[in-house]
């Protein structure tokens, strides 16, 4: 038996949920990390679910079954994951960075500037590596997916974070 391996599927405009309800109704790992948003509709408040990388579900497959994908009608492209430990790594990351849904805003310590690596090193995302992006008051650390191009932005105190 074939071991599963990573797959991004990208799928068709506002279709990433209907297609992990197909992936999971096939017997798929799906793994797609959603953001609660919160809309005001004449004084009621609505709170959506909404994919932190809209156009991408994350798939487990053994590879013989990746055509089995194509077959629901919310798939534009199944991409290959050539690093498949960085690609977990970082989807891990990313995801413990959702689970904990908090944000800290601090000033950062005076030798972490934008464009250094960090590692979180105390809170629920302990072991998080990421990238500071801003220094502005606030820190943001970003935790990206390079597979896909996007980054999930984490606002941490700066007490919170090493160099590496």
């Amino acid at each position: 038996m074939s071991e599963l391996v990573w797959f991004v599927a990208h799928t068709r405009p506002r279709c990433e949920k209907k297609l992990a309800d197909f992936c999971q109704r096939e017997g798929f790992s799906v793994t797609m990390p959603l953001y609660r948003s919160v809309k005001k509709y004449r004084g009621k408040k609505v709170v959506f679910e909404k994919p932190l990388f809209p156009g991408y579900v994350f798939l487990r497959l053994v590879p013989e079954d990746r055509r089995k994908v194509y077959y629901s009608d919310y798939i534009a492209n199944l991409l290959d994951v050539v690093e498949q430990d960085v690609f977990e790594e970082q989807l891990n990351d990313i995801l413990l960075a959702v689970e904990s849904e908090s944000e800290i805003e601090v000033l950062l310590a005076p030798t972490i500037q934008p464009g250094c690596r960090v590692r979180i090193k105390s809170g629920p995302l302990r072991g998080v590596e990421g990238d500071v992006q801003n220094r502005q008051g606030q820190c943001q650390v970003l935790l990206r997916l390079d597979f896909i191009g996007q980054a999930a932005a984490v606002k941490v105190e700066a007490t919170q974070l090493e160099l590496i």
